[in-house]
């Protein structure tokens, strides 16, 4: 049987230092430019899968499999988006209506380990 696999990522102008923010949500930031996600309702756009420094090329994946820093315990099939820090954290569907899908976790993981995430960030999408 044929696998098919659609990665899809894009380069922005990091708008601070993220060399410490790899695999963690990015948002929209300027012109071109992308940011760290700072709340739970920060419209994300990808996780960052490189280690720039402020006005270097930042690579976000906005659809893929991705690694993801997990801001809470995570489990296999959960729906999940950012949290402050830009961490994956569980979101349940009608009850977190006033934040964005990123994807579902494929691979869970202890808070503060690194969890795999089946992305699908564009557009993002409110749990409604």
């Amino acid at each position: 049987m044929a696998v098919t696999k659609l990665i899809f990522t894009d380069t922005y102008n990091a708008e601070a230092d993220l060399s410490a923010k790899q695999y963690r949500f990015m948002k929209n930031s300027g012109d071109g430019g992308c940011t760290v996600c700072a709340a739970v309702t920060d419209k994300l756009i990808g996780v960052l899968q490189n280690t720039p420094e402020e006005d270097q090329e930042a690579v976000v994946m906005h659809i893929g499999v991705s690694k993801v820093v997990a801001g809470a315990d995570l489990t296999a099939g959960e729906t999940v988006g950012t949290d402050g820090n830009g961490a994956a954290v569980p979101y349940v569907h009608g009850t977190d209506t006033t934040k964005y899908a990123a994807g579902v976790c494929r691979v869970g993981a202890a808070s503060g380990g690194i969890a795999e995430v089946t992305l699908g960030c564009l557009p993002p999408t409110r749990l409604a």
